[in-house]
């Protein structure tokens, strides 16, 4: 009787958690039934309940994981982090990495910001879940105005929304895949700053076109909403260069449909990070990073998905290892910054110093 009356209180006090914690802010919210109805309307890879990725676009083969670092999953000392430096002229185009999937593209005199995550864990709830190993020598208040924010999917290790409010005065817009811009309002960010598209679309600025690009991977930020909401990759096109940034995503047939579509691109960003052989499907290994960029036609690419936290069981250098190794076999150089180091991206000899190999 005894054990009884504790399990009881303690079962019903689990299921009241169970059902409140799913409607937390932070876990955003899901796209209702009118809004379900328009994307379906909108894109042919929406089912009337959950994106998709088509079947036919699924190349992959058995690949082994070939882990070449002998690390552990965390560095056992503080990696470097760098000084960043935003002032340059409209004609440069820079690049500042913040860690994992987070940078600052400056680009014909507009600050673009991708997947900005800037609080210590990238999990729902800041007691717990994947903590940050770097810290940034950038803070939020040190960057005066943004022109666009850039998002590619709704996980927490690339939309958090203590990091959104905090950049939404200082922010002209953003844009972003179906369904996420019902979480972005649902955090107070204004509808009349936010540009929702979905793939294949496109919209522009006076300096550049954005396309928002297919991607082999998925969403939701709890267990329940799976698919509810669109991933994406995105193409940024002046009058002369091709620059894709990369969502999270596994390799398939994609990139030779967008190589087709676009023609070549000068820069890729690449999603090379949090990879094992049970994620296959929705992380690509390093070599398939690189494979993928030598199909979009990159003269230049750069690994992010690393060096900020850990969601798989890789070592943590790892991922920029297999990376440059890759990348000299198939002839494309790769820009491997420090952290919060601006690039510019004209001068790329400067930003391939494999600084990680003097860290444990």
């Amino acid at each position: 009787m005894e054990t009884r009356k504790i399990v009881l209180p303690a079962a019903a006090a689990f299921g009241t958690a169970a059902a409140i914690v799913p409607r937390l802010p932070v876990f955003g919210r899901n796209p209702d039934r009118a809004k379900r109805k328009s994307y379906q309307k909108r894109t042919q890879y929406f089912d009337g309940n959950r994106f998709v990725y088509p079947k036919e676009w699924i190349t992959q083969e058995p690949e082994e994981n070939r882990i070449v670092s002998k690390h552990q999953t965390h560095p056992a000392q503080p990696l470097p982090a760098a000084k960043a430096n935003f002032s340059g002229s409209d004609q440069e185009v820079l690049l500042t990495w913040f860690g994992h999937s987070s940078y600052m593209l400056q680009l014909k005199g507009k600050t673009i910001l991708v997947d900005p995550v800037f609080s210590k864990r990238c999990s729902p709830f800041q007691w717990a879940g994947p903590k940050r190993f770097t810290v940034p020598t950038i803070r939020i208040r040190d960057i005066s105005h943004i022109d666009i924010v850039l998002l590619t999917h709704d996980h927490h290790d690339h939309l958090d929304p203590l990091t959104l409010k905090a950049l939404e005065p200082r922010t002209d817009r953003f844009i972003v895949p179906l369904g996420v811009e019902c979480h972005l309002k649902r955090w107070g960010i204004p509808s009349r700053k936010i540009t929702r598209m979905a793939w294949w679309e496109h919209t522009d600025t006076a300096e550049f076109m954005i396309s928002c690009l297919p991607a082999y991977h998925f969403s939701g930020r709890r267990f329940i909403d799976r698919d509810r909401t669109l991933w994406c990759a995105w193409m940024l096109k002046t009058d002369d260069k091709q620059y894709y940034l990369s969502g999270d995503g596994g390799f398939g047939k994609h990139y030779q449909l967008i190589r087709e579509k676009y023609g070549p691109v000068d820069f890729a960003v690449m999603e090379c990070g949090m990879y094992n052989q049970k994620w296959h499907d929705i992380h690509m290994y390093p070599e398939e990073s690189v494979k993928a960029a030598k199909i979009l036609g990159a003269k230049f690419a750069m690994p992010i998905h690393w060096g900020s936290f850990v969601i798989s069981n890789h070592p943590w250098d790892d991922p920029p290892e297999r990376f440059v190794r890759a990348a000299n076999e198939a002839g494309i150089c790769s820009l491997t910054p420090l952290l919060c180091e601006t690039m510019n991206l004209s001068k790329p000899a400067q930003y391939q110093k494999r600084w990680w190999r003097n860290y444990k």
